[in-house]
């Protein structure tokens, strides 16, 4: 059977990432499921409490894994909660305890990771929590591109 939703007539799922300040791990998920999920996925990202600026490491190391992220600014909860979500991850602990309820009937998921912008350590390893934030994301999000999850 034919899933890819180009073929099969369906609408890409929508997928929203929800965090804290909308500031790094939500804006990671974002820019990964864009790149990798292309027709299958429409993805977006949110904050409970949105940030005054993505923060600079997102933007320089999705830069290093050639994802070109200039220009794009945090949203709240508020910017999206009319939108059809299909799937609504959260990344944090306390998105998930804040979320709101969607309109609709988004599933839910949870996937829990430590805030890479609150590392307190050297511009090296700061670095490197934000390289850790991508690393785990991307096998996340690589496991739900491999279900069927347009059936």
């Amino acid at each position: 059977m034919d899933t890819d939703p180009r073929v099969a007539g369906r609408s890409p799922l929508r997928l929203l990432f929800l965090c804290t300040g909308n500031s790094a791990r939500s804006q990671i998920g974002e820019a990964l499921l864009s790149r990798k999920g292309r027709d299958r996925f429409v993805a977006a990202s949110a904050g409970s409490q949105s940030a005054a600026r993505v923060n600079p490491l997102t933007v320089d190391v999705l830069g290093e894994f050639g994802i070109d992220w200039n220009g794009r600014v945090p949203k709240g909860i508020d910017a999206v909660m009319a939108e059809p979500w299909d799937l609504i991850i959260t990344v944090c602990d306390q998105a998930r305890e804040v979320c709101p309820t969607f309109p609709g009937r988004p599933a839910f998921a949870h996937w829990g990771m430590p805030d890479s912008a609150a590392v307190a350590a050297s511009d090296e390893a700061r670095r490197q929590a934000f390289r850790d934030t991508v690393h785990y994301l991307s096998r996340r999000i690589d496991l739900l591109l491999a279900l069927p999850v347009e059936n």
